[in-house]
């Protein structure tokens, strides 16, 4: 029989998957918890994890760290919302040395923006330089009923805040049929008004929600068509480690991107996995299987073990998702957005 040892794999080896793709981008969930309820991403009424379920902060850091020594460069935190994590300072304070050595190229954030008049400067003076802020509508009433009770100004303020902390924001919004095509302008000006780049989002078919995503989605290849009509839209070769291609707005002189993975396939090379706050590895976001690394935390085993597991996934990150939203039919999963960290 084999020495388990031989069977680890070396200090320092990359994590890549069976179609030759490098994995170096983390998308790492604190928590399942946020403040908001948007339509598209949870169900009115949630039912959130037992504390015992989820992650401490050490484990979450431990877990970054093992990521860290097989190449992964890139650390996005994400929720639920992030930043409603009691004491969540402290992970980026841990994360903070692994920037100042090198051995990180950066910590992003993916928040709704409610709480981010309060943390914007402690995440700049932990490293962090890149925030991104979830912004549908800038209507008021509309926010309100997207979010379900959510305060725009306090987004709002939140986004004025990371501005002056020195943050660069990208503001993330889904695109859906209807208001929000009428309301798409406005955003743009908004954005590259104040430096900000804007991505938009196809509509992903994740957990239960309470509206027909066939009347909702809306296809970014048609929406960019429509956009062409009045704007002169340059391609871009500009990447930021995820899924966005983009283009700049000649008028504007902002960035304008777009995530589709449903009218266009992004999986192709895709360097990105997912741990949930729970612990648990997805290598595919559009696939119902992940591998538990919880369980291996708290049984004391060696972080060569943990590393094990992780590779073991990643031999197995498929090429691809099988989403699909068509006329007559959704193809998706029972998770909730905020179960996969965005």
């Amino acid at each position: 029989m084999a020495d388990i040892h031989s069977l680890l794999p070396a200090a320092g080896a990359s994590l890549t998957d069976g179609f030759g793709r490098q994995i170096t981008y983390l998308r790492l969930s604190v928590t399942d918890r946020c403040d908001l309820r948007c339509t598209y991403c949870m169900s009115e009424r949630m039912t959130f994890l037992p504390r015992r379920e989820v992650l401490t902060l050490e484990e979450l850091y431990r877990l970054s760290a093992v990521f860290m020594r097989h190449g992964v460069r890139k650390i996005r935190i994400t929720g639920g919302e992030p930043l409603v994590r009691k004491n969540i300072m402290s992970l980026f304070d841990m994360l903070s040395d692994h920037l100042r050595n090198g051995e990180l190229d950066e910590v992003v954030v993916t928040t709704n923006g409610s709480q981010l008049s309060h943390h914007a400067k402690p995440l700049y003076e932990a490293g962090v330089r890149r925030v991104n802020v979830s912004l549908d509508s800038l209507d008021p009433v509309r926010f309100r009923a997207i979010t379900r009770w959510g305060d725009l100004a306090k987004v709002l303020d939140g986004i004025d805040s990371a501005l002056a902390a020195g943050l660069k924001v990208k503001l993330n919004a889904v695109a859906m049929k209807g208001a929000f095509e009428e309301e798409l302008d406005g955003l743009i000006r908004f954005a590259h008004g104040r430096g900000m780049d804007l991505t938009l989002i196809e509509e992903m078919p994740l957990g239960n929600v309470c509206h027909d995503r066939k009347e909702s989605h809306l296809r970014l290849d048609t929406l960019k068509q429509d956009l062409e009509k009045r704007y002169t839209l340059t391609p871009l070769a500009d990447r930021s480690g995820g899924p966005a291609r983009y283009v700049r707005i000649e008028e504007t002189g902002g960035k304008l991107g777009f995530i589709t993975p449903l009218s266009c396939d992004f999986c192709a090379s895709c360097n990105r996995i997912r741990v949930a706050c729970t612990g648990e590895l997805y290598t595919c976001m559009g696939k119902e299987g992940s591998v538990d690394l919880r369980e291996a935390l708290r049984r004391d085993s060696s972080d060569e073990q943990v590393s094990s597991l992780i590779f073991g996934a990643i031999a197995r990150k498929p090429r691809g998702h099988t989403f699909t939203i068509g006329a007559q039919d959704v193809q998706g999963i029972g998770r909730h957005m905020s179960v996969l960290g965005g």
